[in-house]
């Protein structure tokens, strides 16, 4: 044991680190990991102290340590701005547990699977829209998948007009992450007079008034529904409770920008891999042509480990807690590094994109932690891995694609805490020769 105190760090000024997480976390996080080993401290402006874990020993005492000492919700409070206090990710303790039980039943397996010939119609439909033989960003258009995806099988959205206007409302609210570290940086900026002036509390209103209208929907007339909504309006707690909708436009909220903007940028992330890696492409459109999935999911999971779209999981102390030979004081925020352990020597050639690890050989705990991990992970984890698949097999079975350059795509800040491709994932796409020859796309 150190004793008291926080692990040594970067002696860089906190404005020089958080340059330095913005605009090249990767390189930074590397030097971290080899000058400082498995636990370091690093000082952000706006975070305070914040100690980082790599070891996937330290890693499982973050997740699975005493959830009233490692508050998830209190880390993350400066996303109340944009989601109100109604959602799972600000709370902690027995009501993050009662909301959590409420949540999981329409994101399980069977449920999800139900849901993905919508996914592969939108998805086909997007697909249309592309253009044949010049470069584009593929980005914003996984992003219109997603959005879609999730208007339609989450919100359950109807009624034409509103669907239009929370089109319009949500990419701007997920674009408007500047606005809303100010506001959490400012109490009380955008309360009084003011409020209403700023752009983003603006959107973020009239967003919540749509939400509002499609929960009363909901509620006016449950019968012949099976979106997410309908089934969290119906949900009860085991005394009976049921969501109010403040909490519901919280939860929506939650999962509309949490849900949209992650899996698309993660999906944008698995085109720019496989365009840059041809045998790993013909592999995989070889293993569907094959009805196999097997390679699939090895794709998914080797681009989630390589390029991670959001890079730790954070907590907040409410006690003294030992982690990595130090007595860390309350209030530290503590970080699980998802790219630094995924990127570490857990992973044989960690700098390979090689989804046949995955099939080799079990991977070890605590190593491959995309969604987080403990009673934190994320609840939408396995309607996000859907998607990528169900995208990844509608896109591939349509289309050739190729890449634009031979060099990478470096990663870069995106809307809020994403990383995403610095061009967006510059691709081109032809149409397949064999299109009208392939199986009918199916999906289990």
């Amino acid at each position: 044991m150190s004793g008291d105190g926080l692990p040594p760090g970067p002696r860089r000024p906190a404005l020089l680190q958080t340059l330095a997480m913005t605009f090249a976390f990767d390189r930074f996080a590397t030097m971290c990991s080899e000058r400082f080993g498995p636990i370091v401290t690093l000082r952000l402006l706006g975070f305070g102290p914040m100690v980082a874990v790599t070891d996937p020993a330290l890693i499982k005492q973050v997740f699975t340590g005493d959830p009233d000492v490692l508050h998830s919700g209190a880390a993350n409070a400066q996303l109340s701005a944009v989601l109100g206090h109604g959602s799972v990710i600000l709370l902690d303790g027995q009501r993050h547990l009662r909301r959590r039980k409420l949540l999981l039943p329409p994101f399980h397996g069977e449920a999800v699977r139900a849901y993905a010939d919508v996914v592969a119609e939108i998805t086909a439909a997007e697909i249309a829209r592309w253009p044949r033989g010049r470069p584009f960003a593929i980005l914003p258009r996984t992003r219109a998948i997603t959005l879609e995806a999730i208007l339609r099988l989450v919100v359950g959205v109807r009624d034409e007009e509103r669907l239009a206007r929370l089109r319009a409302l949500l990419p701007r609210i997920s674009g408007s992450m500047a606005g809303i570290v100010l506001e959490s940086a400012r109490p009380g900026l955008a309360d009084g007079g003011l409020g209403p002036r700023l752009p983003w509390v603006r959107t973020r209103l009239r967003a919540a008034r749509v939400l509002d209208e499609e929960i009363a929907a909901h509620r006016a007339a449950p019968e012949g529904r099976d979106d997410v909504l309908a089934l969290l309006v119906a949900a009860r707690d085991e005394d009976g409770g049921a969501l109010s909708d403040e909490e519901l436009r919280g939860e929506l909220l939650t999962l509309l920008l949490a849900g949209h903007e992650t899996t698309a940028t993660a999906l944008a992330w698995c085109f720019e891999r496989l365009v840059r890696h041809p045998d790993v492409l013909a592999r995989l459109q070889d293993d569907l042509a094959g009805g196999d999935g097997a390679y699939l999911d090895a794709v998914v999971s080797e681009t989630l480990r390589s390029r991670p779209v959001v890079d730790s999981a954070q907590r907040l102390l409410t006690e003294k807690l030992e982690l990595g030979g130090y007595r860390l004081p309350a209030g530290t925020r503590v970080a699980a590094s998802i790219w630094a352990v995924q990127h570490s020597a857990a992973f044989e050639a960690p700098e390979r994109f090689a989804p046949e690890r995955f099939l080799e050989r079990p991977v070890a705990p605590y190593t491959l932690i995309p969604f987080g991990g403990g009673v934190r992970r994320c609840i939408g984890a396995s309607f996000a891995e859907m998607e990528m698949r169900t995208v990844l097999r509608t896109v591939l079975n349509r289309v050739d694609l190729q890449p634009t350059s031979a060099a990478p795509e470096t990663a870069r800040r995106g809307r809020g805490i994403t990383t995403v491709p610095a061009r967006g994932g510059r691709v081109v796409v032809g149409e397949r020769a064999d299109v009208a020859r392939r199986p009918a796309d199916t999906f289990g």
